[in-house]
């Protein structure tokens, strides 16, 4: 069983920044491809970043590309995503996601299990 929490979200203004956490329990940890997707309300989940196994390889939404890092440190079972210059179009609940199996992939129904999610408010 894997389980996901995430962490850091919060209330910030327009440009500034926050790096949310994803801890993870379970030993398929290390061997995950690890995504954040995002919804905000009346809308669909979407993509935001994921990233392979071992950190080399990254993929972004080109809605965030250049402003949000995508990381993850195995030895700490824990995967991050820096925000900056954050926008109030990134107002969204955002969630941590693994993937057991399989390469990188962007869609939501790739991913296997999920964190429960944190709430980012952009304030202009």
């Amino acid at each position: 069983q894997v389980q996901l929490v995430e962490s850091g979200g919060g209330l910030v203004q327009a440009g500034g920044s926050l790096r949310l956490s994803c801890a993870a329990s379970g030993r398929i940890f290390s061997t995950s491809v690890m995504g954040w997707f995002r919804q905000a309300p009346g809308k669909e989940r979407e993509f935001v970043a994921a990233i392979s196994w071992g950190g080399s390889i990254t993929s972004y939404a080109d809605s965030v590309k250049g402003r949000f890092t995508i990381s993850r440190d195995n030895a700490k079972i824990t995967v991050y995503l820096q925000m900056n210059s954050l926008k109030p179009e990134d107002t969204a609940v955002y969630y941590c996601a693994a993937r057991k199996s399989g390469g990188y992939a962007s869609t939501a129904p790739a991913y296997e299990y999920w964190g429960q999610g944190t709430q980012v408010t952009v304030s202009s």
